[in-house]
């Protein structure tokens, strides 16, 4: 088999088609996620705290200058995105189960599909 052919047969499987739409869509609502932390809850937590901003906060040991309101920052962003993608996936979650408690047992639908068949003349 050729390299050609292969890497054509690779690429247009559905778990490598799967995989590219689903990087391309977390990557949209990783987008999402972070302009609702850093636009909409960031500037809440701010307004709550006094208006402190972690990201000026520094220290100078000789010429470094290490910024650690940016990393504390950047810790503080992790958990509200991951807090958020946690309660997304948890509602997705809700409605699908609400979406298979609704269709019948897969035995239920496997009889009814015998029956369907042997009523055929």
């Amino acid at each position: 088999m050729s390299i050609g052919r292969e890497f054509r047969e690779f690429t247009v499987k559905g778990s490598v088609v799967d995989l590219a739409v689903g990087v391309i869509i977390g990557a949209a609502f990783g987008k999402i996620v972070s302009s609702l932390v850093a636009d909409i809850i960031m500037p809440l937590v701010g307004a709550v705290v006094g208006g402190v901003s972690y990201e000026n906060l520094y220290t100078e040991v000789g010429d470094a200058k290490i910024m650690y309101g940016r990393f504390i920052q950047n810790i503080v962003d992790f958990v509200l995105i991951a807090l958020v993608i946690f309660f997304m996936v948890r509602l997705i979650n809700h409605f699908r189960r609400k979406e298979e408690a609704k269709a019948p047992p897969r035995q239920e639908q496997l009889l009814e599909e015998i029956r369907d068949l042997l009523k055929r003349p």
